[in-house]
């Protein structure tokens, strides 16, 4: 595949100096980069061909005080011109052990019910898929 999968760290964030432009939804602002790569309970995995980020999921513990912790995948995107080619595939199995290093016992993601890419693609590695109602509200 010419592609590795790497764990973003302290060490590793100059990974994301070149980044394909539709991987992530936004300018990565470098202080939430380094909060959120200090906080053992979120982990960011990126995939890298030729010195370029083409792919990254992102993902953290949801801890319960009745059950063991949950994963929560956040946020899952590839380059269009590299998909389908098994990288987040490749993401998501990287990000799935890594919460079963935490103590998760049960992995969970939502996306859009007219995402048919996404869900197709959750379908294929094994999570089930439900209609739920989503609540949101910014915050000030």
């Amino acid at each position: 595949m010419g592609v590795s999968i790497i764990e973003v760290t302290a060490a590793t964030t100059g990974l994301l100096e070149n980044v394909d432009p539709d991987v992530f939804d936004h300018p990565i602002d470098p202080s939430r980069l380094a909060a959120y790569v200090a906080d053992p309970l979120h982990v960011m995995f990126v995939a890298v061909e030729n010195s370029l980020v083409v792919g990254q999921i992102r993902g953290n513990v949801h801890l319960q005080p009745d059950r063991a912790p949950d994963l929560y995948i956040d946020n899952l995107g590839t380059s269009p011109a590299r998909q389908r080619r098994g990288i987040a595939a490749a993401m998501i199995k990287a990000l799935i052990e890594w919460g079963k290093g935490q103590g998760c016992t049960f992995a969970w993601v939502a996306t859009e019910t007219d995402n048919d890419g996404a869900i197709g693609f959750y379908g294929a590695q094994n999570f089930t898929h439900d209609t739920i109602a989503l609540f949101a509200q910014e915050l000030d």
